[in-house]
């Protein structure tokens, strides 16, 4: 579906701007078949014309982009990615970083629950 959607990724903050991923995340995604070539970038006041769909992970980076889109005549809408996880009412996805990989691989099954029930309403013809 590559060709109808274009997905990114970015923080909203600069910490590791430039960096690869963290190489926890890096074997969690390889050992699920995901390749991650990616360097991260701060998210800009650009991606909310650029994109629909801006996706935050937590209540905290919500609140930063919607900060950062604030004006008039931006396109996108400001999601929380756990608003699509069918097994949770949880708002947030746990921050994995300073934990062990088991923390990486809970993170992995939340985003692949959520993405597919993401991708799913997205590609619901809805009705008639």
């Amino acid at each position: 579906m590559s060709d109808r959607f274009h997905v990114d990724s970015a923080g909203t903050g600069a910490y590791h701007a430039g960096e690869p991923p963290d190489r926890r995340a890096v074997g969690v995604a390889a050992s699920h078949g995901i390749h991650l070539p990616s360097v991260a970038r701060q998210v800009t006041r650009r991606d909310f014309d650029r994109f629909d769909l801006i996706v935050a992970m937590d209540r905290s980076n919500r609140r930063s982009l919607e900060r950062t889109g604030r004006g008039r005549g931006h396109r996108a809408e400001v999601v929380m990615m756990r608003d699509y996880d069918p097994r949770t009412h949880d708002p947030d996805v746990p921050d994995p970083y300073y934990g062990g990989p088991g923390g990486f691989e809970r993170v992995y099954r939340i985003l692949e629950r959520s993405c597919e029930s993401l991708l799913d309403e997205l590609t619901d013809p809805g009705p008639g």
